[in-house]
């Protein structure tokens, strides 16, 4: 087994508690359906936002998931560079997993679609 990240993002609808548990939700469950993970799988979540978002820890919503306390989440805030897409929350998600990386599945939702472009290793890419 190797340890390997799967990236995800989503643009959050306002900066409220609400909206990000609501995202933050949304992303992290079908960033595990879609490459097929269990929890106990993974290692550690981090989480960074735009700095226009800061009404309450993405981390939360893995807690109200019902995801194990003893998982390690740590989150923070993006580098603020100009015209960056706003209210923006990405997720790297470090799984133990038999998969290749070419088999992993990155997932960007919404607005955050164009980030996936620029995600290209060749590029230098969006993490």
């Amino acid at each position: 087994m190797q340890c390997r990240g799967i990236r995800g993002a989503i643009v959050v609808s306002a900066n409220g508690k609400s909206a990000i548990l609501t995202s933050t939700k949304k992303l992290l469950t079908k960033m595990i359906r879609v490459n097929q993970i269990e929890t106990e799988d993974i290692a550690a979540i981090i989480f960074t936002t735009t700095k226009d978002l800061n009404a309450e820890f993405p981390a939360a919503a893995a807690r109200e998931l019902g995801w194990p306390s003893d998982l390690a989440l740590l989150c923070g805030h993006e580098m603020d560079v100009p015209g960056a897409l706003p209210h923006c929350l990405r997720v790297l998600m470090l799984v133990n997993t038999q998969k290749k990386p070419d088999e992993l599945i990155h997932v960007y939702l919404g607005e955050a679609k164009r980030l996936k472009d620029k995600a290209s290793p060749a590029t230098g890419g969006d993490t």
